[in-house]
């Protein structure tokens, strides 16, 4: 059963905290607190209800387009894999692209290549395309 109560306090956090919002940019990846979400979105977890996403697109200091990230293998059109330099085997999930708020950034984890971010924007794409 998932905490809705309690998603709901941290959330309320998040919005009223007057801390200034971090800086961010393509390509990186983030833990965000993206919350408890309905069916099948992606969930955050822990205390923060975090997970790991990647900066996508970035529409000025406060937000972004951003790609929840799993360590659940799959495959198909759906999910392009990440690449952070530390054998730890992830993908990011195309379908579940969303708008969010630098203030649900927590904390850096790293980079991804140029050539993993274009092969993610061009899977993106093909998305798109009817």
């Amino acid at each position: 059963m998932k905490n809705y109560k309690k998603w709901h306090e941290e959330k309320t956090i998040i919005e009223c905290n007057n801390v200034s919002r971090v800086f961010f940019h393509e390509r990186e990846v983030w833990w965000c607190s993206i919350g408890s979400n309905i069916g099948y979105e992606q969930d955050g977890g822990g205390e923060k209800f975090s997970r790991p996403v990647l900066v996508f697109k970035k529409f000025n200091n406060e937000v972004f387009w951003a790609l929840p990230i799993s360590t659940k293998m799959k495959s198909g059109k759906f999910y392009e894999q990440i690449f952070l330099n530390d054998k730890i085997n992830r993908i990011a999930i195309l379908s579940q692209l969303r708008m969010i708020d630098a203030k649900r950034l927590t904390g850096k984890i790293g980079i991804i290549s140029l050539g993993n971010y274009i092969a993610i924007q061009k899977a993106v794409t093909n998305l798109c395309v009817l």
